[in-house]
């Protein structure tokens, strides 16, 4: 079984010094989704946790709605195949990505119209956010061995629920999403931190498991910022250190709306 990483070796080559280095790098490989036997795509992927992964894929392709949708799931072929039957005929959608530099024509308003506003009410202090990425950091076991490779992890405020890491960070959501659906565990009302950058797609992705505040240790972009907004989700972006940005929603975190400021709830910049 693959443990997501692979030994290689490579010249380091700096100030005039050479050396041959062994070290163990993040593994990408392709994934096949069979669904009632019929082929349906391909996605790459780091090769851990895939049951949890081919569950959260589903679930945000409104494939499957609980663990129950699924009589069967086989992971075969050293992890590159997964055979999924169902226990409901389904028509498989061509599925459309939303990420950044690639929206297919669609607009704003196609995706606010989307989904209504997330309900769930949460609070966190600056102090929570900086402990559960410190908890993040740690729980970062295949990073600490390769680097290369995004972290996420499902949270109640206090301790990190389920943890995932992979190549794409789209699919550490897939991933954290289907390790809920495994232990039963709501995600409504709960946080997301991930290491990954928070575009449109990242943002969907949440907001489709009800989390009301997302964090990360870099950005957002524009029109992920523009839906948090819409959806009523607090983005806080660059926590790094003893620093970090809110931007959108500021309430949640005990902090006014600035006034003025460019977007609907304003861009706040945390230092301590």
């Amino acid at each position: 079984m693959s443990h997501g990483v692979k030994a290689i070796g490579y010249w380091q080559v700096g100030s005039q010094r050479w050396s041959l280095i062994e070290k163990e790098i993040i593994e990408e490989t392709p994934l096949a989704l069979f669904i009632n036997g019929q082929e349906w795509l391909t996605v790459m992927c780091t090769p851990v946790q895939i049951e949890e992964f081919v569950l959260g894929f589903l679930a945000a392709e409104k494939i499957i709605t609980h663990l129950e949708d699924i009589s069967l799931l086989d992971i075969t072929h050293q992890g590159r195949v997964a055979d999924v039957w169902l226990r409901h005929q389904v028509t498989l959608p061509r599925r459309q990505t939303l990420t950044s530099g690639c929206a297919g024509g669609t607009t704003f308003a196609d995706l606010e119209a989307m989904r209504p506003p997330v309900q769930a009410e949460r609070q966190i202090t600056i102090e929570q956010v900086f402990g559960l990425m410190e908890q993040l950091q740690q729980a970062a076991h295949i990073y600490q061995r390769s680097q290369g490779v995004h972290t996420s992890a499902l949270s109640d405020g206090q301790r990190l629920l389920v943890v995932a890491e992979d190549v794409g960070r789209h699919n550490t959501l897939d991933k954290v999403r289907g390790g809920c659906l495994q232990q039963g565990l709501p995600t409504e009302g709960h946080l997301l931190l991930t290491t990954g950058r928070i575009s449109s797609e990242m943002l969907r992705k949440a907001a489709d498991m009800e989390i009301p505040i997302v964090i990360s240790r870099t950005s957002p972009t524009s029109l992920s910022l523009s839906l948090a907004r819409a959806w009523g989700i607090t983005v806080i972006g660059y926590v790094r250190g003893r620093q970090l940005r809110v931007y959108s929603e500021p309430r949640r975190v005990g902090l006014p709306t600035l006034a003025g400021a460019p977007g609907t709830n304003g861009h706040c910049r945390v230092m301590e």
